[in-house]
Protein backbone atom coordinates (compact mmCIF):
# COMPACT_ATOMS: atom_id res chain seq x y z
CA UNK A 1 0.00 0.00 0.00
CA UNK A 2 0.89 3.91 -1.38
CA UNK A 3 -0.20 6.78 0.54
CA UNK A 4 -0.17 10.04 -1.56
CA UNK A 5 -1.17 13.68 -0.80
CA UNK A 6 -1.70 15.21 -3.70
CA UNK A 7 -1.95 19.38 -2.69
CA UNK A 8 -4.73 20.74 -4.99
CA UNK A 9 -5.79 24.29 -5.74
CA UNK A 10 -9.63 24.11 -4.57
CA UNK A 11 -12.79 21.99 -4.59
CA UNK A 12 -12.90 21.23 -8.41
CA UNK A 13 -9.57 19.61 -8.23
CA UNK A 14 -10.49 17.89 -5.08
CA UNK A 15 -13.82 16.63 -6.24
CA UNK A 16 -11.58 15.55 -9.76
CA UNK A 17 -9.24 13.31 -7.57
CA UNK A 18 -11.37 11.74 -5.14
CA UNK A 19 -14.19 11.04 -8.43
CA UNK A 20 -11.45 9.54 -11.07
CA UNK A 21 -7.90 9.11 -9.76
CA UNK A 22 -8.64 7.90 -6.58
CA UNK A 23 -10.67 4.59 -7.79
CA UNK A 24 -8.37 4.27 -10.56
CA UNK A 25 -5.30 4.46 -8.40
CA UNK A 26 -6.40 2.65 -5.15
CA UNK A 27 -7.16 -0.59 -7.26
CA UNK A 28 -3.50 -0.97 -8.03
CA UNK A 29 -2.67 0.24 -4.26
CA UNK A 30 -2.11 3.64 -4.43
CA UNK A 31 -4.25 5.65 -2.13
CA UNK A 32 -4.07 9.26 -2.50
CA UNK A 33 -5.78 12.19 -0.81
CA UNK A 34 -6.30 15.47 -2.39
CA UNK A 35 -5.76 18.12 -0.25
CA UNK A 36 -7.14 21.62 -1.14
CA UNK A 37 -4.79 24.77 -0.87
CA UNK A 38 -8.06 27.35 -1.66
CA UNK A 39 -6.95 28.86 -4.71
CA UNK A 40 -3.84 31.65 -5.08
CA UNK A 41 -1.46 28.88 -5.71
CA UNK A 42 2.36 30.32 -5.61
CA UNK A 43 5.62 28.82 -4.52
CA UNK A 44 5.40 30.25 -1.10
CA UNK A 45 1.99 28.77 -0.25
CA UNK A 46 3.13 25.15 -1.88
CA UNK A 47 6.62 25.18 0.05
CA UNK A 48 4.34 25.72 3.46
CA UNK A 49 1.57 23.03 1.85
CA UNK A 50 4.13 20.31 1.74
CA UNK A 51 6.07 20.91 4.83
CA UNK A 52 2.75 20.09 6.04
CA UNK A 53 2.12 17.06 4.40
CA UNK A 54 5.34 14.99 3.36
CA UNK A 55 6.11 13.55 6.66
CA UNK A 56 1.87 12.52 6.75
CA UNK A 57 2.82 10.12 3.45
CA UNK A 58 4.47 8.10 1.28
CA UNK A 59 4.71 10.36 -1.66
CA UNK A 60 3.66 13.99 -2.21
CA UNK A 61 2.38 15.11 -5.21
CA UNK A 62 0.36 18.53 -7.02
CA UNK A 63 -2.13 19.44 -9.44
CA UNK A 64 -2.10 23.24 -10.14
CA UNK A 65 -3.14 24.86 -12.90
CA UNK A 66 -0.50 26.72 -14.83
CA UNK A 67 -3.10 29.81 -15.06
CA UNK A 68 -3.97 30.06 -11.64
CA UNK A 69 0.29 30.08 -10.47
CA UNK A 70 0.20 33.73 -8.68
CA UNK A 71 3.92 35.63 -9.32
CA UNK A 72 5.44 33.66 -12.62
CA UNK A 73 8.65 35.34 -13.53
CA UNK A 74 8.03 36.35 -17.06
CA UNK A 75 8.90 33.11 -19.19
CA UNK A 76 8.06 30.67 -16.34
CA UNK A 77 7.02 27.68 -17.93
CA UNK A 78 5.85 24.23 -16.83
CA UNK A 79 8.99 22.67 -16.05
CA UNK A 80 9.95 25.35 -14.54
CA UNK A 81 7.42 26.00 -11.90
CA UNK A 82 7.86 22.08 -11.34
CA UNK A 83 11.68 22.52 -10.54
CA UNK A 84 11.02 25.09 -8.28
CA UNK A 85 8.13 23.24 -6.61
CA UNK A 86 10.88 20.38 -6.32
CA UNK A 87 13.34 22.48 -5.01
CA UNK A 88 11.08 23.94 -1.96
CA UNK A 89 11.50 20.95 -0.08
CA UNK A 90 14.85 19.77 1.57
CA UNK A 91 17.14 18.03 -0.52
CA UNK A 92 16.90 14.93 1.51
CA UNK A 93 13.18 14.94 1.02
CA UNK A 94 12.75 15.81 -3.16
CA UNK A 95 12.38 11.96 -3.87
CA UNK A 96 8.97 11.86 -2.35
CA UNK A 97 7.94 15.06 -4.29
CA UNK A 98 6.01 14.63 -7.36
CA UNK A 99 5.15 18.03 -8.32
CA UNK A 100 2.59 18.57 -11.27
CA UNK A 101 1.57 21.97 -13.12
CA UNK A 102 -1.66 20.97 -15.34
CA UNK A 103 -1.35 23.28 -18.99
CA UNK A 104 -3.47 25.38 -18.99
CA UNK A 105 -5.56 24.98 -16.73
CA UNK A 106 -7.94 21.73 -15.44
CA UNK A 107 -11.05 22.57 -17.25
CA UNK A 108 -8.57 21.74 -20.36
CA UNK A 109 -8.71 18.40 -19.83
CA UNK A 110 -12.81 18.49 -20.15
CA UNK A 111 -12.20 18.74 -24.04
CA UNK A 112 -10.85 15.83 -23.87
CA UNK A 113 -14.52 14.70 -25.47
CA UNK A 114 -16.59 17.34 -26.84
CA UNK A 115 -19.59 14.94 -26.55
CA UNK A 116 -18.98 14.05 -23.26
CA UNK A 117 -19.16 17.69 -22.57
CA UNK A 118 -22.34 18.57 -24.34
CA UNK A 119 -23.86 15.05 -22.78
CA UNK A 120 -23.26 16.95 -19.57
CA UNK A 121 -23.98 20.21 -19.97
CA UNK A 122 -26.99 19.37 -22.33
CA UNK A 123 -26.24 20.99 -24.74
CA UNK A 124 -25.83 19.68 -28.42
CA UNK A 125 -24.07 22.97 -30.38
CA UNK A 126 -21.52 22.35 -27.97
CA UNK A 127 -20.27 19.25 -29.27
CA UNK A 128 -19.22 21.34 -32.80
CA UNK A 129 -17.87 24.44 -30.76
CA UNK A 130 -15.51 22.71 -28.58
CA UNK A 131 -14.31 20.90 -31.87
CA UNK A 132 -13.79 24.08 -33.33
CA UNK A 133 -11.58 24.96 -30.33
CA UNK A 134 -9.65 21.91 -30.27
CA UNK A 135 -9.10 22.18 -33.96
CA UNK A 136 -7.65 25.38 -33.80
CA UNK A 137 -4.98 24.28 -31.21
CA UNK A 138 -3.88 20.80 -33.15
CA UNK A 139 -6.61 19.24 -31.42
CA UNK A 140 -4.53 19.11 -27.81
CA UNK A 141 -6.18 20.39 -24.77
CA UNK A 142 -3.71 21.37 -22.79
CA UNK A 143 -2.26 23.87 -25.06
CA UNK A 144 -6.22 25.69 -24.93
CA UNK A 145 -4.98 29.01 -23.43
CA UNK A 146 -4.70 32.28 -25.90
CA UNK A 147 -5.48 34.89 -23.41
CA UNK A 148 -6.88 35.37 -19.86
CA UNK A 149 -10.36 35.76 -21.33
CA UNK A 150 -10.12 32.93 -23.82
CA UNK A 151 -8.66 30.56 -21.56
CA UNK A 152 -11.08 27.10 -21.21
CA UNK A 153 -12.84 27.90 -18.17
CA UNK A 154 -13.75 31.43 -19.24
CA UNK A 155 -14.76 29.84 -22.82
CA UNK A 156 -17.39 27.77 -20.64
CA UNK A 157 -18.44 29.83 -19.03
CA UNK A 158 -18.88 32.15 -21.77
CA UNK A 159 -20.70 29.62 -24.00
CA UNK A 160 -22.30 27.32 -21.34
CA UNK A 161 -24.35 27.17 -18.06
CA UNK A 162 -21.27 25.37 -16.79
CA UNK A 163 -20.23 25.69 -13.37
CA UNK A 164 -16.90 24.88 -12.39
CA UNK A 165 -17.21 22.09 -8.47
CA UNK A 166 -20.25 20.15 -10.23
CA UNK A 167 -19.91 20.21 -14.00
CA UNK A 168 -15.99 20.10 -14.48
CA UNK A 169 -15.38 16.56 -12.09
CA UNK A 170 -18.52 15.12 -13.69
CA UNK A 171 -17.97 15.43 -17.40
CA UNK A 172 -14.01 14.44 -16.38
CA UNK A 173 -16.06 11.53 -15.03
CA UNK A 174 -18.13 11.22 -18.00
CA UNK A 175 -15.20 11.24 -20.15
CA UNK A 176 -12.59 8.65 -18.73
CA UNK A 177 -9.28 8.76 -17.64
CA UNK A 178 -8.37 6.17 -21.03
CA UNK A 179 -9.50 9.70 -23.26
CA UNK A 180 -7.85 12.15 -21.03
CA UNK A 181 -5.07 10.23 -21.12
CA UNK A 182 -4.75 10.07 -24.71
CA UNK A 183 -5.69 13.36 -25.79
CA UNK A 184 -3.45 15.21 -22.86
CA UNK A 185 0.24 13.64 -22.75
CA UNK A 186 1.07 15.94 -19.87
CA UNK A 187 -1.38 14.48 -17.97
CA UNK A 188 -0.81 11.23 -18.84
CA UNK A 189 2.53 11.27 -17.71
CA UNK A 190 2.11 12.74 -14.12
CA UNK A 191 -0.72 9.73 -14.02
CA UNK A 192 2.02 7.58 -14.96
CA UNK A 193 4.43 8.58 -12.55
CA UNK A 194 1.72 7.69 -9.97
CA UNK A 195 1.18 4.48 -11.31
CA UNK A 196 4.58 3.39 -10.81
CA UNK A 197 5.18 3.99 -7.03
Amino acid sequence: MVRVGISVEGLTEERFIKILIDPYLSSKGIYVTPVSIDGSVSIDRIRHELKNLIHSFDYVSTFYDFYGFRRKDDGETKLTLEAKINESVKVDLRKKVIPYIQMYEFEGLLFSSPDAMASVLQGESLIDWANLILKEHSNNPEKINDSIETAPSKRLDKATNYRKTTHGPNIAKEIGLVRIREMCSGFNEWLSKLEEL
